[in-house]
C-alpha cells in the first residue's frame, strides 16, 4: 500500500516546493518508487524538475482532474529512475470555476490517481498556497499532511488557518487524514529567534515535529534553477543530507 503525503502551508515562501521536490527525490534515491504531483498552478515543482510548464500543456494535472486525460497520460519520467511526476500548468486555476457545479468535486484528484496508486510506495503532492478547491482535493486524496514551517513567529500564527482547513476536511470528506509532521525549514542556527521558535513548536506539537531540521543552504536554493533536486545537484551539501535524513525519518515512521 502506498502512502500519499500532501505538503501544505497556505503561507508562501516556507520551502513547500523545495520540500516536495527534495523529499520525493530522496525517497527515490533510497530505492522507493515515488510519484510527485504538482498541484500548484504556479508549476514550480514542474519547472524545478526541469520540465518547462509550457512543454507539458495538454497532459497535466488540470486535464486529468477535469477528465480530459487518464492519469497514465499525465505521468512523466524524471531524471531519477524511481521518480515520476504529474506536472502542473497555470490552467489549473480554472478548475475552481469549471468544477463548481460538479458533484463530488473534492474527490476529483483522489479518483483520478486511484488506478495507479498502488504502483508507488509514496505519492507526494505539492499543494497550492491557497486553500481553495485544488488544495482541498489534495487533502482529500492524501493520507497525511506534512507542514513546512519557517522558524519565525508569524509562521506559527499562520498555522491556525491551515489546521482549521485540515479539521474541515477530516470532518467532511477525509476522516482518516492525519498530520505527518511539522518540518522546520530555512533554519539558521546563528539566529536566537529561530531556536526559540523551534523550542516553542516542539513544546506545542511535541512528537509531531520532525527531528530533522532543514538548514539554510545556498546550494539548496540554487538547485531548482538547474532543474535538479539537491541530491543530484550537490549530494555533499547540507541541504542534501538534511533531506535524505527527512526521507529516512518518513520511511521509519511509516514502517513501524
Amino acid at each position: 500500500m502506498s502512502k500519499v503525503i500532501a505538503i501544505a502551508n497556505q503561507k508562501g515562501g516556507v520551502g513547500k516546493t523545495t520540500t516536495a521536490i527534495n523529499l520525493a527525490a530522496s525517497l527515490a534515491v533510497l530505492e522507493h518508487k515515488v510519484l510527485i504531483i504538482d498541484a500548484d498552478p504556479q508549476a514550480n515543482t514542474t519547472s524545478g524538475l526541469d520540465f518547462p510548464p509550457e512543454n507539458t500543456q495538454g497532459r497535466t494535472i488540470y486535464e486529468m482532474m477535469i477528465g480530459q486525460i487518464d492519469v497514465q497520460d499525465a505521468l512523466i519520467q524524471t531524471e531519477l529512475d524511481n521518480l515520476h511526476m504529474i506536472p502542473s500548468h497555470i490552467n489549473l486555476v480554472g478548475v475552481e470555476v469549471e468544477m463548481i457545479e460538479t458533484e463530488g468535486r473534492e474527490s476529483l484528484l483522489k479518483n483520478a490517481i486511484a488506478p495507479i496508486r498502488d504502483q508507488y510506495d509514496y505519492i507526494i503532492i505539492d499543494c497550492s498556497p491557497s486553500l481553495g478547491l485544488v488544495t482541498v482535493n489534495s487533502l482529500t486524496a492524501a493520507d497525511s499532511v506534512l507542514i513546512p514551517v519557517q522558524p519565525e513567529f508569524f509562521a506559527l500564527e499562520g498555522l491556525a488557518k491551515l489546521l482549521q482547513t485540515i479539521r474541515l476536511v477530516q470532518n467532511g470528506v477525509n476522516p482518516d487524514l492525519s498530520i505527518e509532521g511539522f518540518l522546520v525549514t530555512m533554519f539558521d542556527g546563528r539566529t536566537k529567534a529561530h531556536s526559540q521558535v523551534v523550542t516553542e513548536l516542539r513544546a506545542h506539537f511535541k512528537d509531531l515535529v520532525f527531528n530533522t531540521i532543514i538548514q539554510r543552504n545556498i546550494r539548496l536554493s540554487e538547485a531548482p534553477s538547474h532543474g535538479k533536486p539537491i541530491v543530484l545537484y550537490d549530494v555533499m551539501s547540507n541541504g542534501s543530507s538534511n533531506y535524505l535524513n527527512l526521507a529516512k525519518e518518513v520511511i521509519d515512521k511509516n514502517t513501524h
